[in-house]
């Protein structure tokens, strides 16, 4: 069998698992790298995320190109179909090996038979690709967007809803954090520029965008714990908080840990308490503090129930990244679109309020929280915020740089950050 053959064939079976399933892709695509080199891995990867942010314009071309849609035992054959047409679209993938490559992924299903099938449909898009793009790329499908999240970010940001689907569809950028505890930002660059890679400083202090994305093998210090890879706009959330030495801090919804660390190497004296309900997303945070060379106390519990994992312990910071509909970071999980349903909204509103609820408490006078999304709906940050405030008069929202009293909303940019939402309340 073909590794190649098999990369295509792999990658219309982890689709079909995350569009007919419901899967999240973060959560099975690393199990398919496992055995696979850094360049099939990567190249697997660029398929599946490439599928899902193209996912309406692929569907849409399949529908002018076939009568019938393939379903039942063949669907996975419509997905293979999709990966065909994303190589002859967005890759560099010469057009003779993407189609006899995707042709040959049909035996490794043992759908032989299609075969010719998926040939002919193939080569009639090479044939009448222009005018098939043009016909396809109209109304609201060519925005790769469900309709519901359409309508919900035309509402609420009637200026900015088309700034946000085009960044939403860009591939992400790649920013790291460089450990201050070890270097500058410029002495670490230095040595990134020695390896003859570009990078550029962002508006956080410790922040590097790479000019191309890079494993991170290829980054200087990586094993030693000299950088992180984290994206500018979750990077803001340590910055915010303002952790010191000495201070007792919680950092709740903590998984996979690149807040928990950057607090700490802000404040390395500080004491801090990292917890999250998922027990596997754990395991994350505690690779990245043995990695890091950092010291945790590292806690699996639910948000809402404080009681069961600190007892009666009080917080100088509390830092709540809270879970969300992480609408702000479609570009980085493309799967999300597909995945989020509208419903999930008010539902995610609703957990989010009732952790506020439960750890404020925990929140000494004279304390500071940072409530932190990767959304960019406002029911989940501005609204909940502003409900927040009203309901309790013991709360102070300090007025952020470029934010509103109750916060700080922050769009995905092209060559910036997430879209993420930060809000910063001090306790009487």
């Amino acid at each position: 069998m073909k590794k190649a053959t098999n990369l295509r064939s792999l990658a219309a079976q982890l689709i079909e698992r995350v569009v007919d399933k419901g899967e999240s892709l973060s959560a099975i695509l690393p199990g398919a790298q496992k055995n696979l080199s850094d360049k099939d891995g990567a190249l697997l990867q660029e398929l599946c995320f490439g599928v899902m942010r193209t996912l309406p314009q692929l569907e849409a071309l399949i529908g002018k190109l076939m009568e019938r849609t393939l379903t039942g035992k063949q669907r996975v054959l419509h997905y293979l179909l999709m990966v065909g047409l994303y190589q002859l679209l967005y890759t560099r993938v010469p057009a003779h090996a993407a189609l006899a490559e995707t042709v040959a992924g049909a035996e490794v299903l043992k759908r032989t038979a299609l075969k010719g099938l998926l040939n002919g449909v193939l080569r009639q898009f090479l044939r009448q690709q222009e005018a098939l793009l043009a016909e396809v790329d109209q109304g609201s499908q060519r925005y790769w967007h469900p309709g519901w999240l359409l309508k919900r970010l035309q509402a609420a940001w009637p200026e900015q809803w088309q700034q946000i689907v085009e960044a939403n569809n860009q591939r992400p950028p790649m920013w790291l954090r460089v450990n201050r505890q070890y270097h500058s930002r410029d002495a670490w660059l230095a040595l990134l520029q020695a390896e003859e890679k570009v990078a550029f400083p962002g508006d956080a202090q410790d922040a590097l965008r790479l000019e191309s994305p890079a494993p991170v093998s290829q980054l200087p210090g990586f094993d030693q714990g000299w950088v992180t890879v984290q994206d500018l706009s979750a990077q803001r959330c340590a910055l915010l908080l303002e952790p010191k030495d000495g201070e007792t801090i919680l950092d709740l919804c903590a998984a996979p840990g690149g807040k928990t660390t950057h607090i700490l190497e802000i404040a390395p004296q500080a004491k801090v308490l990292a917890v999250d309900v998922d027990p596997q997303r754990l395991l994350r945070v505690h690779e990245n503090l043995q990695r890091m060379g950092m010291q945790a106390e590292v806690r699996q519990g639910d948000g809402r129930t404080p009681a069961e994992w600190c007892g009666d312990m009080q917080f100088d910071r509390i830092l709540l990244d809270a879970p969300c509909s992480a609408t702000g970071v479609i570009r980085r999980h493309p799967d999300i679109k597909w995945l989020r349903r509208d419903r999930d909204i008010p539902e995610l509103a609703n957990l989010q309020r009732e952790i506020l609820e439960a750890v404020w408490p925990r929140l000494k006078s004279g304390g500071t929280m940072i409530y932190a999304t990767c959304s960019i709906l406002p029911e989940e940050n501005h609204n909940q915020i502003s409900a927040f405030l009203a309901a309790h008069s013991d709360a102070v929202a300090e007025t952020l740089p470029q934010g509103q009293a109750n916060g700080w909303q922050v769009f995905p940019a092209i060559d910036g950050g997430d879209g993420f939402f930060y809000a910063k309340l001090m306790k009487k």
